[in-house]
Order: C-alpha cells, then structure tokens, then sequence
C-alpha cells in the first residue's frame, strides 16, 4: 500500500491538470529524481505530448468561457488519465493492484475535475476578465508544487490533496447554492416587471 498516497495525489492533481501530472513524473523518473517512475511515462514520445497538450491546456485555460468548453472535453481525458497513472505507478512499485489504484486514481481525479469544472463556471459569471488567470495559475502552481512535493513526501502530499478537494468541494456546493439564488431572484424579477407590464400604470 505504500504507493497509495502517490496515487491519490496524482489522481486529485489530474482532474485538474492530467497533461501537468504526466509530464512531471516523466521529467521526475528520465532525471533519476523518483524511481517510482513507470518507464511509459518517461519516454520521449509521451513527454513531447504531454509538454505540447500542456501549453495548449495553459492558455485555453486562461479565457473565459474557453475554460469551460475545454473542461468539458476533459470530462473523460482527466479521470482515465488518473486512472492510468495510478495504474501504472501500482506496476511500478508491486504494492497495489493495478485495478485498486486504477480506480483510486480516476475516482479521485473525476471528483477534482467536478470540482475544477464547476468553479469555472462559476468564476466565468464574474464581470471581470482577470479571475480566470489567477484561478488557471493557481491550479497550475498547486498541481506543479503538490506533485513535486509527492516525490518526496506521498503521505503529506496525499493529505493535502484530501484536504483541497474536501474544501473544493465544500466551495463547489456553496458556489451553486448562491447561483441557483440569484438565478430564481432574477426569475421572479422578469416575472414581476412582466405582470406589471400587462397590467399597465396605476389609475391616477
């Protein structure tokens, strides 16, 4: 089980940037950093896709609405992404099947992207255009600093990923919660300017 951890941080780290994960943990293992590595992810094929799909997903990332067009492609990318890599870490190290970590990796992968997706839609209703870059870069500087620290530290990087995605969450459910508001508060608002239209003015 001692590869677990790893799995469950790069699962929750793939739902939000799957291209990131893979190409960190190939640079990680062809640099001799982890030997947790699979030798999949560190050929030279796979780190070209991942460094070119990760630019792409850097400033599609970045434009609102765009975001949310590429979130929704990557419905089912992230998820069998991080589903893959915990496979293949759990061949990598024998401590884990492959089926378990493989379901670890893209539940938990499917549960931040959910989390990822629907806070960009969120955020996209804002009138300002600069809450998407800082959202994007944030995302990508989480996702690059909890996978590096992974490498070294699984089961503090495993907790801290439990812990984002619990508050993601969290935020998730709030965020609908006062969009569905505001939605019916602008409903009964046309309602109310409709009848009064129908009606006409008051008799003087």
């Amino acid at each position: 089980m001692s590869v677990l951890p790893l799995v469950f941080t790069s699962g929750w780290a793939s739902g939000i940037n799957a291209y990131a994960v893979v190409l960190l943990l190939g640079v990680f293992g062809a640099t001799g950093i982890s030997d947790e590595v699979p030798e999949a992810l560190q050929r030279p094929d796979v780190l070209i896709a991942a460094g070119v799909l990760f630019v792409c997903e850097a400033v599609a990332d970045k434009i609102p609405y765009v975001d949310s067009v590429w979130d929704s492609v990557h419905t089912v990318i992230r998820p069998v992404s991080g589903a893959v890599v915990g496979a293949l870490l759990a061949g990598q190290s024998g401590s884990l099947s492959d089926l378990a970590a493989g379901a670890v990796g893209g539940s938990t992968a499917l549960a931040s992207h959910a989390v990822k997706a629907g806070t960009r839609m969120a955020v996209n209703t804002s009138p300002e255009p600069f809450s998407n870059v800082v959202m994007s870069t944030a995302e990508d500087l989480g996702v690059g600093g909890l996978i590096s620290f992974a490498m070294f530290y699984p089961e503090a990087a495993a907790i801290i990923a439990a812990v984002l995605l619990l508050l993601g969450l969290f935020v998730l459910v709030f965020l609908v919660s006062r969009i569905r508001r505001f939605l019916r508060r602008r409903a009964q608002r046309r309602e109310e300017r409709r009848l009064a239209a129908r009606t006409g003015p008051p008799p003087p």
